[in-house]
């Protein structure tokens, strides 16, 4: 599987972000890499609150945080956020996180399908029950990235050892689908996609509920927003008919409307704001 990217793709207002704190990827450990995409790390230590925004991707989320004014480190699971994810940082702090690939997390957790997950932030031990406050404080405790990334190796390798060893081709599929539909932007329709794999629409939707934890439809669209949000924050000419175009909707109003429910303000007024903190 591919490195960890470098890009910024789904962050808003990505040169805020990052002139305020430490933000790094490394890659899990080799037996992990088919199911996690990487492991991310933020510091910080802010005069003031700070508010960072995501449009996230169609992943599950497992975060080893520390909150100065929380005091005891935790442990949080996240779903696949359906709109804009906001988290407020204030004093010091740092978060270790787990992004597991679209349509990974699920052999992982095989109890249940991946929608019952979906829009919900929940304590990690309510998924996964050997995790614990000593997990956590092992994870986001030591200074060095090394010992972290190794802290997180061990608890998910410890805890694929503890699962049946049954090979689940499903989790392969669905994998496979959502790298398909972020990297080819000539998928624009569901019954398309099925097709080229010879699945039914039916099947296809029933595969992403239970592994992806949102329809297919839904995945097309928010890639097609990490795009219109990438060339905003990074292009000073940008022609919003022909990308929309390009990105398959019908017309611009589709792409405005649907960038500004997602983002909370026009692409126009973003792409502005975006030049102005440059």
């Amino acid at each position: 599987m591919e490195a960890p990217r470098h890009d910024t793709r789904g962050i808003v207002d990505p040169s805020g972000l990052l002139s305020r704190v430490r933000f790094r990827r490394h890659a899990p450990a080799e037996p992990l890499r088919r199911y996690v995409e990487w492991y991310w790390l933020i510091d910080w230590d802010l005069p003031g609150p700070y508010a960072s925004h995501v449009v996230p991707h169609p992943a599950v989320n497992l975060t080893f945080q520390w909150d100065e004014d929380e005091g005891t480190p935790y442990a949080k699971l996240t779903g696949v956020a359906l709109g804009l994810y906001t988290r407020k940082l204030t004093g010091r702090g740092r978060v270790c996180g787990v992004k597991f690939r679209p349509g990974g997390f699920r052999p992982h957790a095989p109890g249940a399908p991946v929608s019952r997950w979906t829009g919900r932030v929940l304590a990690a031990g309510e998924v996964f029950p050997s995790l614990t406050g000593d997990t956590a404080r092992a994870v986001v405790g030591p200074a060095r990235d090394e010992d972290r990334v190794a802290a997180l190796d061990a608890f998910l390798l410890a805890l694929l050892l503890a699962l049946p060893r049954v090979p689940d081709p499903r989790a392969d599929l669905a994998v496979d689908l959502v790298a398909r539909v972020r990297a080819d932007r000539s998928i624009r329709r569901v019954d398309d996609l099925a097709r080229d794999h010879g699945l039914s629409v039916r099947t296809l939707q029933r595969l992403f509920s239970a592994y992806v934890g949102v329809s297919p439809k839904w995945c097309i669209l928010r890639y097609r927003i990490h795009d219109a949000l990438e060339h905003a924050g990074t292009r000073t000419d940008v022609d919003w008919a022909t990308l929309a175009h390009e990105l398959g909707y019908a017309d611009q109003a589709h792409l405005v409307r649907d960038f500004t429910s997602t983002v909370g303000v026009t692409p126009t007024t973003y792409a502005q704001a975006e030049r102005e903190d440059t």
